[in-house]
């Protein structure tokens, strides 16, 4: 279940949003002020906070720079939700990091919209991120073979045995026995078929 962090200092909307998002399928944290917020952070790190920007104390402002100055927090992402709706509000929201600027009054739907947006394209981030570190591993690592082990490997993928690869590659026994060695050091496997499930694995 996704946490929210909500932050206002306006208990009827509190009240009137928990229910709402709660019904959603969010669990819901609430603070009235920015040190009662990092307090709760600081036992149950949110999903995502919605903050007001008028708030006593430190305001809305204040709150996503010091989130911005902990590695551990920086990565949250924050909606202002707000009566402060003058262009220059936006943009000084925006360039402090905030994901998404919505002005009271609002619809609740608009504002689950953006929540579930802003889940989907940090999903979506992730899976990239895999992606990119698989790709990497892999790139990495066949990097490190000379073109005739990749070709010895890709036969032994292939389900070739080592007199059939000699053949194939009009070479003698001896040497694809080398250059089996060589692989199965280089992935640090013990025979064929270990060598053959890391290369399926990547």
């Amino acid at each position: 279940m996704q946490k929210l962090l909500l932050v206002d200092d306006d208990n009827y909307l509190i009240n009137l949003l928990s229910s709402y998002l709660s019904r959603e399928g969010f669990q819901i944290y609430f603070a009235d002020s920015v040190s009662g917020a990092l307090a709760i952070i600081n036992q149950n790190k949110p999903d995502l906070i919605i903050t007001d920007i008028m708030l006593k104390q430190l305001d809305g402002y204040d709150f996503v720079k010091l989130l911005k100055l902990d590695e551990l927090l920086l990565d949250i992402p924050v909606i202002f939700l707000t009566a402060k709706g003058m262009t220059y509000d936006r943009i000084k929201g925006y360039n402090l990091g905030c994901h998404a600027y919505l002005t009271k009054p609002f619809n609740p739907k608009e504002l689950l919209a953006v929540i579930k947006n802003i889940f989907r394209n940090m999903d979506l981030l992730k899976i990239n991120k895999k992606i990119y570190k698989k790709d990497y591993l892999s790139n990495s690592f066949f990097n490190l073979l000379t073109f005739r082990e990749k070709t010895v490997l890709n036969l032994v993928v292939k389900g070739y045995m080592n007199k059939e690869i000699a053949n194939d590659l009009n070479t003698s026994l001896r040497n694809v026995e080398k250059y089996i060695t060589r692989l199965l050091i280089k992935t640090k496997t013990r025979n064929r078929t270990e060598l053959v499930k890391f290369i399926l694995d990547f």
